[in-house]
């Protein structure tokens, strides 16, 4: 099974290995050479020059060879300068892309996204093997992490084969290699944006940065509020909008904590925008223009009731559209300066336009709204607990989590509390099995978190009970646990995600589009600092436990990455409370608003 841990390397040692090899292999070649007569060397060279593509590509030379004996090109790579490091996803792809395969990014990602019926990704591409910033590495049998299956990836790119050796890569695989490097470069370009803080990270510096907040008619935001009582069938959603939208306070877990519902990003950001020290009334003295309209709350408002036509579902955004058409800063820069913050996940606002037939029964199509396909909304800034890959413009931003510090000794407090919990589990796993979606992972997990040990090492906290309603049971699983599993549910991404990591429990992802593709503003681009990647489809092969696996990572790397993620990023991943006075940290709305305004500075 391959797990991505982080892997040492000796620089030096590498550099001195690399020469004498160098030197070894050209005293060889010249042997080999020197005994060749110049008739034969010289049609051997002009057999490879027919038969061989030379790529140029930045600071490297590929020099690439083909033959029918081999399934792809054989290439040899070097450094257009002395000293060249070549990166080694270049030597893992077999074939080098042209300029022309790179240009088919966008219509390759077209493609795949009008192939979604139901919009979720995962089911759409295959997931990669780990970046440059890990190392692929497996157990063997005794739970011992080893570097075997970094010869199978090897083969994979060599071969055309997965580790099986039995599925060739087709023509498919290439284009989806394509996409995803499109979805890379989108999120070197979001991260671009940041925006470099000062010295006095809670210092707000407002000069020609100024936040215009639009007042909309109460129909937008608060009139949506006030629906709470019906919003869903089941419960009272309104105890959730309590406290500026944090809910019900839980004293059990300490201060700062609340009854926060996964939805609830949309007030809360809004709470937090209204009191910016750099909120302008006048919108000539604006950069950042922010739209309030609580789109989430439009869409759960209408998903359990029956019989909602998509003229309906569809009324409000489209009125908010023609409001804002009526706005001299939106007219002005075609939305590009504006920003919606959205509290639910991108494909619930990308209805399946192709089969509005009315049919409110359809699930494939009644889900959700077409707002975000309107074409007025592709200029904004879109920020969303789940983007869609495919739109630059949309940006992901941590789920609201159940801390909302008030003070930077709140944050203080909290990390010297998940840094010393005492983790009486390997693992721990909350939620439920997924009976009806094949595909899911989530109860082959859950038959590894029994079979372990006889379930010693791992805690399952069955969601289908009730249990995972209260933030206590989910929240002290995870302060109690070394590792997290953090499968996809009904959408690639969880709110579980953050529950874990502000717990210092290492999240373990199966799926790049969890955490990985989606937000650069909050998670480092080396996701082997804080996190366990594993290939679904070795789960699905039945490549070995997982839980058995993880036992296999030192205790000395465990730490390492919980106190990473505890001082490094917990901070980073909690939105503090409307009237917060932390001035030592930036939480996860700070950062937000701070690249936004970075972004549009540069417009």
């Amino acid at each position: 099974m391959a797990i991505s841990v982080p892997k040492r390397r000796s620089t030096k040692q590498s550099k001195k290995v690399k020469e004498t090899k160098l030197r070894l292999y050209g005293a060889v070649l010249f042997k080999l050479l020197y005994r060749i007569p110049a008739a034969i060397f010289l049609l051997l060279v002009l057999f490879l020059w027919s038969s061989s593509t030379t790529v140029i590509s930045g600071r490297f030379v590929h020099v690439c060879v083909s033959s029918r004996k081999l399934t792809n090109l054989y290439c040899l790579s070097a450094g257009s300068q002395p000293n060249s490091e070549i990166p080694m996803q270049v030597l893992n792809h077999s074939r080098s892309r042209s300029d022309s395969a790179l240009r088919k990014s966008e219509t390759t990602v077209n493609e795949l996204q009008n192939s979604s019926s139901n919009g979720y990704i995962k089911e759409i591409i295959e997931v990669p093997e780990p970046s440059q910033s890990t190392s692929i590495t497996s157990s063997n049998n005794n739970g011992t992490i080893s570097a075997e299956s970094s010869k199978e990836i090897n083969q994979h790119h060599s071969t055309g084969k997965n580790s099986t050796g039995s599925q060739p890569i087709t023509a498919e695989h290439d284009e989806i290699d394509v996409a995803m490097k499109a979805i890379e470069e989108q999120l070197r370009r979001h991260r671009s944006w940041k925006w470099v803080s000062p010295e006095n990270v809670g210092a707000a510096e407002c000069g020609g940065r100024g936040i215009y907040v639009y007042e909309l008619p109460a129909k937008f935001n608060k009139e949506l509020v006030e629906q709470c009582h019906d919003m869903v069938p089941w419960i009272d959603f309104c105890k959730y909008f309590s406290n500026d939208a944090m809910g019900e306070p839980i004293p059990e877990l300490g201060k700062g904590w609340f009854n926060t519902h996964q939805y609830a990003l949309e007030p809360i950001f809004h709470s937090r925008v209204l009191k910016h020290p750099c909120r302008v009334h006048n919108p000539d003295e604006a950069k950042l223009f922010y739209v309030p309209y609580y789109g989430g709350l439009d869409i759960l408002r209408w998903h359990f009731k029956n019989n909602v036509s998509y003229a309906l579902k569809d009324s409000l955004g489209l009125e908010l559209v023609q409001w804002l058409s009526t706005q001299k800063p939106w007219t002005r820069s075609s939305g590009k300066d504006h920003v919606f913050v959205l509290g639910k996940i991108s494909w619930d606002f990308r209805r399946n336009t192709n089969n509005n037939n009315n049919n409110a029964n359809n699930s494939n199509s009644s889900w959700g709204t077409k707002f975000l396909e309107l074409d007025q909304l592709q200029n904004p800034i879109k920020l969303l607990i789940e983007r869609q890959p495919w739109h630059e413009n949309d940006v992901g931003i941590p789920h609201p989590t159940f801390f909302h510090p008030h003070s930077d000794d709140d944050v203080f407090a909290w990390q010297w509390k998940a840094l010393r919990s005492e983790r009486k589990n390997l693992v721990g796993f909350a939620g439920a099995a997924r009976p009806d979606s094949p595909e899911n992972i989530r109860s082959l997990l859950i038959n590894h978190c029994a079979a372990a040990e006889n379930g010693r090492l791992c805690r399952h906290v069955d969601c289908t009970s009730g249990s995972c309603d209260r933030a206590e049971t989910v929240i002290t699983l995870f302060l109690e646990s070394e590792f997290c599993l953090q499968p996809p549910g009904d959408s690639p991404t969880r709110k579980s995600v953050f529950d874990s990591l502000i717990s210092g429990c290492i999240p373990v992802f199966f799926d790049r589009f969890t955490a990985y593709y989606q937000y650069p503003w909050h998670l480092p681009e080396d996701y082997g600092q804080y996190s366990v990647m594993i290939d679904k489809e070795e789960v699905k092969r039945g490549g070995g436990n997982v839980v058995e696996k993880l036992r296999g990572i030192s205790e000395e790397k465990r730490e390492e990455m919980r106190t990473y993620i505890i001082y490094e990023l917990l901070p980073a991943l909690v939105y503090g409370d409307s009237n917060n006075v932390m001035d030592k940290f930036q939480d996860a709305y700070d950062i937000a608003i701070n690249n936004l305004l970075q972004r549009v500075s540069t417009l």
